[in-house]
């Protein structure tokens, strides 16, 4: 397989040059309200316009809210179009749109507006909220999923309370195997159906049945065909990674499934030209990291016709497969950059484009995109601030948004660079980056001509399955301003360095993940401007986890803070979210057959090691790392006498940082912290 590189001949449109760093402050909490995003950029059919998402953050409502904007490729162009909506659809003629909003007590539904004049329409006034809206090919339909309540006799009869008496809330009785979800609470009854409705009006019929979820995305092949990707195996608990790409005929209900093997398939496109069917999956080895492969059959719509697998060589998950002009777009992560390439014929062509996003929380590679008629849309551009939208036609590139253009002007943010290390534990080579405080010079002395050393901090991603890129993040850039140098990096386990890199953590996490940390640490004390004695640890999830670990290994910290994370892989097991699939996929059996597995791994096992002062900070909602694991080490932290305070947030999910206060006060909390042990052998001083 050939892998190249794909270059244009580009005119980007600067951005506006930002004062003199002297006249520039550092970044402040509340700029994080100032902060704009741009998102899921949407080409139209004819190419000639591109809808896209401009999220701001409101200080009133502590929430985040996207505008969706349209820009004319042909004049250049661009306006809002419809607050506080998140995404569209364009029709296949390119004359409407489809969107999801909320009416007011319908709760969220779905509208249909004519793009010459903006008349708008409201086609469904359902019970339960629409999603995945897709346009058949005649735009005379959209299909799109929704709840329906599944019919259930109740355990128990009880008696009616008698007017005006105020009982208790009645009982929840749980017979669901998937029962609650973070961000999600506690589920509703019900199954995801397809429906089908027409484009501009009428009843929504409901085409799939069974206590089974039918899941989106929804993809149209002809005007009576739409494809989907569901688990609908009667053992589907005990095999939750088993899902298949199905075509659904929603006129008869005629179900046929395309694929077969064992291991998930998902994303289809298909080619109505050649009638090829395109999707990602991979072959089920139980791995906790498994990298997906793009797979075609030419003969898209038999079971039966032979697959080829097209990225094999690439050694990379691609993500996002759209196909335009003969040649199928994907992204991959690539050593924490989100790269833009095609597939053409046997070759994989890497663009020069690179994505990222909004950066508001911690700097995840990430990044989206569209593509229609050789019209190309992206969000990326300067890393070191978040992503801009650019559209790309006819060999000619255009920068169209510049939207925090006037955050620019008056913010100077820390120095991102690159540092590679090779780990103390068997010299395999590690990559992070390092965050300077604005205005930091390396060769800064103090009056008796010795080098100025800076207090720093490692901030551990979570996944652990991911990977940390050089994008923007504000959460870290505040950091910086606060007066640390920031280390941030991805250690083994980490993605976008292939599935070898991945796996070393494979039913070993912790393990020598703790040693690449430790190399990057070492890496940033070599340059001199590291104070070794004012080292902080911080990290949630599975960044929380292995703060956790590294406190129970390494007294060199001189405080930490362990956000969200998983200190009891028992109990995690089983009161997570995902619980069938923590057990089957990251240990060799369950906890009951391998207790001694689960506890070798758990960071509980260590605390009697301890002796770094240790904040837990955790969410009250969260369900994927339920906050009892950070009530079992801060109680066990209390008992052994150690140093220790218990942030809970309320509200807040496993995702804090989604409303802009928690983000906030996650941060300042971390630094309140950091800030009563200054050095480590000062903290009872500095208590």
């Amino acid at each position: 397989m050939l892998i190249s590189a794909f270059l244009l001949a580009v005119a980007a449109v600067p951005q506006e040059e930002a004062p003199p760093s002297a006249d520039r402050r550092p970044i402040e909490a509340m700029d994080l309200f100032q902060l704009e995003g741009i998102e899921s950029p949407q080409v139209s059919p004819g190419g000639m316009h591109v809808l896209y998402l401009r999220t701001m953050f409101d200080v009133m409502s502590d929430s985040s809210y996207p505008d969706l904007w349209i820009y004319d490729v042909q004049s250049g162009d661009q306006r809002p179009l419809i607050a506080a909506v998140g995404g569209a659809k364009w029709s296949p003629d390119g004359r409407h749109i489809a969107y999801v909003k909320m009416a007011g007590d319908d709760g969220a539904e779905i509208f249909v507006r004519w793009m010459d004049d903006g008349t708008t329409h409201q086609v469904t006034r359902a019970a339960k909220s629409p999603g995945s809206i897709a346009w058949s090919p005649d735009g005379k339909r959209i299909a799109f999923t929704m709840g329906v309540e599944r019919k259930a006799e109740p355990l128990a009869k009880l008696p009616s309370a008698p007017k005006g008496a105020k009982w208790a809330p009645a009982a929840k009785v749980i017979e669901r195997f998937s029962y609650r979800g973070d961000g999600q609470g506690y589920k509703e009854n019900t199954d995801t159906q397809i429906f089908v409705v027409d484009a501009f009006g009428g009843t929504p019929r409901q085409v799939t049945s069974g206590e089974r979820d039918h899941g989106g995305p929804l993809t149209w092949i002809d005007a009576s065909t739409v494809l989907f990707s569901a688990n609908l195996r009667d053992d589907r608990r005990a095999n939750p990674n088993e899902t298949d790409i199905h075509a659904l005929h929603v006129d008869t209900g005629e179900l046929t499934k395309l694929t077969n093997r064992s291991g998930p398939d998902s994303d289809p496109v298909f080619d109505a030209a050649s009638g090829a069917l395109y999707w990602m999956g991979f072959d089920d080895r139980r791995q906790g990291h498994q990298q997906a492969e793009i797979s075609r059959r030419a003969d898209g719509l038999n079971p039966e016709a032979k697959i080829a697998v097209l990225t094999e060589g690439l050694d990379r998950t691609p993500d996002s497969p759209k196909f335009d002009g003969g040649k199928l777009w994907f992204t991959y992560a690539d050593e924490g950059v989100t790269k833009l390439a095609f597939l053409k014929g046997d070759s994989i062509e890497t663009t020069e484009f690179t994505l990222h996003g909004i950066g508001s929380g911690r700097p995840y590679s990430t990044g989206s995109y569209d593509v229609a008629n050789g019209t190309l849309a992206y969000v990326g551009g300067d890393p070191s601030w978040p992503g801009e939208l650019y559209v790309e036609r006819n060999g000619r590139l255009a920068q169209v948004t510049d939207v925090n253009s006037d955050l620019r002007r008056v913010v100077q943010l820390g120095e991102v660079t690159e540092q590679w290390t090779e780990s103390g534990a068997d010299g395999e080579r590690v990559q992070s980056w390092i965050i300077t405080p604005p205005g930091f010079d390396a060769e800064a002395t103090d009056e008796a001509g010795r080098p100025i050393l800076h207090p720093t901090m490692l901030e551990i991603h979570g996944g652990p399955f991911a990977a940390y890129g050089p994008q923007f993040s504000f959460e870290l850039q505040l950091f910086a301003a606060l007066g640390y140098i920031v280390v941030y990096g991805n250690p083994r386990g980490s993605t976008s360095y292939g599935e070898r890199f991945a796996n070393l953590i494979h039913h070993n996490y912790p393990s020598e993940d703790y040693d690449d940390l430790m190399s990057m640490v070492d890496g940033a004390v070599a340059k001199g401007f590291v104070d070794p004695e004012r080292l902080y640890v911080t990290g949630g999830s599975g960044g929380g986890v292995l703060t956790a670990w590294i406190v129970g290994k390494t007294n060199r910290f001189a405080a930490a803070v362990v956000a969200k994370p998983v200190i009891n892989w028992i109990s995690f097991a089983l009161t997570s979210d995902a619980y069938d699939f923590f057990w089957q996929y990251w240990f060799p059996k369950a906890p009951w057959d391998a207790p001694e597995h689960y506890w070798k791994r758990s960071p509980l096992s260590l605390v009697g090691n301890v002796t770094t002062p240790t904040m837990l900070l955790t969410g009250e909602s969260d369900y994927r790392t339920p906050i009892s694991e950070s009530e079992q080490y801060y109680q066990a932290l209390k008992i052994r006498g150690i140093d220790t305070a218990f942030v809970r947030i309320p509200e807040a999910s496993h995702g804090i940082a989604r409303r802009p206060s928690h983000l906030i006060s996650k941060v300042l909390h971390i630094h309140g912290w950091f800030s009563r042990y200054p050095r480590a052998d000062e903290t009872e001083d500095a208590k």
